[in-house]
């Protein structure tokens, strides 16, 4: 089972990590909902405290298979960036375990990467981490990622999650066999779910084009772009993105779609 905290009383919500992050990132925004929801965070496999086994999984599967486990059986998710991504993945997979779908800044394989700022950070990372310098990664992420309303704290906070990541992913990289995450494929056409997605207008070119696009296929999603943020708005405004989400969780019916 994910490692997870559980927290609150009413409608569920499940908030899922960027992939430089772990739960932690949205402990100011969960301690915001849990007065009104069950907010359920999960560490995704690999990040903060779930190990990376060697073996075949899919995060979707993982999500749904804790879902089971606490007795959840639909949820409003909410996804930032990697989270997101896996938030998609787990409409088209398990639509009956979504009853609606907020995607903060994600990811999505449906579209290449074609930014040169992305390219170029990935390939400085993957120097720095090759190098075994996993402190200068560490620190290439911070700075790429957080947008200009991070405080210190926070980028401290972030620079501690993404060690951490470091730390289990390049331990699961020694294991034979290594672990063989599944690519589950997503038409965002096919979803049927109230689907919000939110953009940073400080973000990457590459997230924004992410987002627009989803917005624009997810029959009937809306886009909200917030003006102050970069690409991690939970941890640049906590205080924001839980307005934000209050807001959608008020007025989104809990029910699917048919």
């Amino acid at each position: 089972m994910l490692a997870h905290d559980d927290a609150g009383d009413g409608p569920a919500v499940v908030l899922l990590h960027a992939g430089v992050a772990d739960r932690g990132m949205w402990a100011a925004v969960a301690a915001g909902l849990e007065a009104t929801h069950r907010v359920v965070r999960p560490d995704l496999r690999g990040f903060g405290d779930t190990p990376l086994p060697g073996e075949a999984y899919a995060d979707a599967d993982d999500v749904a298979q804790l879902l089971d486990a606490l007795g959840v059986t639909a949820a409003t998710v909410v996804g930032a960036s990697f989270g997101g991504r896996v938030a998609l993945e787990l409409a088209a997979r398990h639509p009956d375990r979504v009853h609606s779908l907020v995607l903060v800044c994600p990811a999505y394989r449906g579209l290449e990467v074609t930014d040169p700022a992305v390219l170029a950070f990935g390939d400085r990372e993957d120097e720095l981490v090759e190098a075994g310098d996993v402190e200068a990664a560490t620190e290439l992420n911070v700075q790429f990622w957080l947008g200009p309303k991070a405080s210190p704290d926070v980028r401290a906070d972030l620079a501690r999650m993404q060690r951490r990541a470091f730390e289990v992913q390049l331990a699961a990289g020694l294991v034979e066999p290594a672990p063989r995450p599944e690519r589950v494929e997503v038409d965002p056409t096919a979803l049927r779910v109230p689907t919000l997605v939110v953009a940073g207008a400080h973000d990457v070119a590459h997230h924004r084009d992410v987002a627009t696009l989803l917005a624009r296929e997810i029959p009937g999603a809306e886009l909200v772009e917030l003006p102050w943020a970069g690409h991690l708005p939970a941890l640049e405004r906590p205080d924001a993105m839980t307005d934000l989400l209050l807001d959608r969780l008020g007025r989104v019916p809990v029910s699917t779609v048919d």
